[in-house]
């Protein structure tokens, strides 16, 4: 059972180990990465947001900063666990950016139904990626400001 995790500002759910690892190096980069959670799938992403299973320790009165969600998930696909999040009082406000390597229209358009705040495309290229991920940490964690949540 992991340690109980007291202040997140950005939770990963990406299956891929090297887009993981990749995204976690850039983030890294611009020290954006020092309370950071790796979710590998979509159940274990809604058990940290939700505070359930190996995470029933965490309150969820402490929700990340930004989650960065891929939408190609096993167990729970990325746009379940976005409309999971989206439609619950407690975790609605939490910003979520979907990373992802789908250009699909469809995928596109769910997404902005089920709320997501931004879509970004994963660049093949590894410097494209780099520079994506570290501007989006950096956005969403410096420049951004999100509204104070009384749950």
């Amino acid at each position: 059972m992991p340690e109980p995790i007291k202040e997140v500002e950005i939770l990963l759910v990406e299956d891929n180990p090297t887009d993981a690892e990749l995204a976690i190096r850039a983030l890294r980069k611009n020290n954006c990465s020092n309370k950071l959670v790796w979710a590998k799938d979509g159940a274990e992403a809604l058990d940290f947001i939700f505070c359930t299973g190996a995470y029933a320790g965490r309150q969820i009165t402490n929700p990340p900063k930004v989650i960065l969600l891929d939408l190609q998930l096993p167990k729970v696909s990325g746009l379940e666990v976005l409309r999971r999040i989206k439609a619950d009082d407690r975790t609605k406000m939490i910003p979520v950016v979907v990373l992802t390597s789908s250009k699909e229209e469809r995928d596109i358009a769910d997404s902005y139904q089920y709320g997501v705040n931004s879509y970004i495309s994963k660049p093949v290229e590894f410097d494209a990626f780099h520079k994506v991920v570290s501007e989006t940490g950096l956005y969403w964690l410096l420049v951004n400001h999100p509204p104070v949540t009384s749950t």
